[in-house]
């Protein structure tokens, strides 16, 4: 069958075999199909859907166009990703924290692109830490040092290398199959025994409702069961920022300060939680001895060391963050924080530099936003709700248009809110 009766057949919303999701990946990955072609292809699933079988088979194609990492039957090997978020650099302290409890962690990361950051762009605010690893390396790293954060290698999944940026382009992102599929090929490529993912849902996520969230969430676990990885999702909420800050140095800073046993209680509490609920997933000994490991890595000492290895390994060198604040955005009236607008927040954050508009943007990697108020507080007029940070000037038009988006980022009534849980739910099948 032909790439356009192929196309047909899912336009017509008739189910592809698995031969045919085969035909597709491989003649895209190969560059057989045309952009065009492919470009067809995706909106008719964003369209039509997939099925479970369907979905299965294409991350199933994806994973096998590239190479998969092995390792020899010693520790557990396990991952962590998240869906995206504002403020969210939950893997840099947790990679280092699972290393400390038994178990082998090859994190492969991105890059940020609109709104939410990136693992990677965040850890090369670190001057000269690589993040362009190649395969050998990582291998060596893990066996010396149980953790590495580092970009996909070309023989990673290439076909989703070449989907991700075809979907960035036709309006094909919001695609839950498509979504899984570009997920778990670039994870389970790590040779993976278990993986804990991190969904999203609220204004500063890619999913705004729980609904659409939890959808994702039963998707990706039931794919990654399927293909043979204990899999298991959290549902958080991502309606303001995760910890205090959002930027790129600005976030390791605030890393560093949770593996020093400093830090904002919702960040450390979701770091321990997708950990504990991972670990449980390679050596069953219960959640909460679980969470007791992992704290205790941090109060020890050992994560924060683990990290620093694991930063010297990868050619790093640590420093003090410094910075002044240059913007204060305030409250306007008493009274009670109702709500955040995270994207907001995510936008102002590009106005600044810290993020990107389009891929080939260059970052600002010292700048960043610091979120002082939380939402359920009750503030004074003149109180402090953001802060923008820089360790030097910042050019004043992209200093106004950042002021304006966070002026408009957050509302004051005179009714407490009632307190949300920032963890909504746990999957495991």
């Amino acid at each position: 069958m032909n790439v356009v009766q192929i196309i047909a057949r899912k336009r017509d919303q008739r189910e592809l075999t698995e031969a045919e999701i085969c035909q597709l990946v491989e003649g895209y990955t190969s560059g057989a199909i045309a952009d065009y072609q492919m470009s067809a292809w995706a909106m008719a699933v964003l369209l039509n859907g997939m099925t479970f079988d369907e979905t299965v088979a294409l991350t199933r194609a994806m994973l096998e166009s590239g190479d998969r990492l092995s390792w020899p039957d010693s520790l557990p090997v396990v991952d962590k990703h998240s869906t995206g978020g504002i403020g969210d650099k939950v893997s840099i302290p947790l990679a280092p924290m699972l290393a400390c409890c038994g178990v082998n962690v090859p994190m492969i990361s991105g890059r940020g692109l609109g709104p939410t950051g990136g693992t990677l762009d965040k850890l090369e605010s670190i001057p000269g830490f690589r993040t362009d690893l190649s395969v050998a390396e990582i291998t060596a790293q893990v066996e010396k040092t149980g953790c590495v954060i580092t970009g996909a290698t070309p023989e990673i999944a290439p076909a989703d290398r070449k989907l991700y940026a075809l979907r960035d382009v036709t309006g094909t992102v919001e695609s839950i199959p498509l979504i899984t599929a570009s997920i778990l090929s670039k994870k389970l490529a790590a040779g993976l025994d278990a993986l804990v993912l991190d969904v999203k849902f609220g204004s500063g996520a890619f999913m705004k409702s729980i609904e659409q969230a939890s959808c994702l969430a039963r998707s990706l676990v039931a794919v990654g069961k399927e293909l043979g990885v204990r899999t298991c999702a959290l549902l958080t909420d991502m309606n303001q920022v995760l910890g205090s800050y959002a930027g790129n140095a600005i976030e390791v800073a605030e890393s560093i300060e949770l593996l020093k046993g400093n830090v904002a209680e919702d960040l450390e509490s979701v770091t321990v939680e997708l950990g504990a609920v991972l670990l449980e997933q390679v050596s069953p000994q219960g959640l909460e001895a679980n969470r007791k490991a992992l704290r205790e890595s941090v109060s020890s000492g050992r994560a924060l060391a683990r990290f620093q290895q694991m930063v010297e390994q990868q050619q790093g060198q640590l420093g003090d963050f410094r910075h002044q604040v240059i913007a204060e955005i305030v409250a306007d009236r008493p009274g009670y924080l109702l709500e955040i607008d995270g994207r907001a927040i995510g936008y102002a954050k590009i106005e600044l530099g810290a993020g990107r508009k389009k891929m080939e943007d260059c970052l600002d990697l010292e700048v960043g936003i610091q979120q002082v108020a939380r939402v359920g507080e009750e503030l004074t007029e003149g109180q402090a709700v953001f802060r923008i940070l820089s360790p030097g000037t910042v050019a004043s038009e992209k200093r106004e248009r950042a002021i304006r988006l966070l002026q408009d980022a957050f509302r004051i009534g005179t009714v407490e809110p009632q307190p949300q849980p920032l963890i909504r739910q746990v999957l495991v099948e």
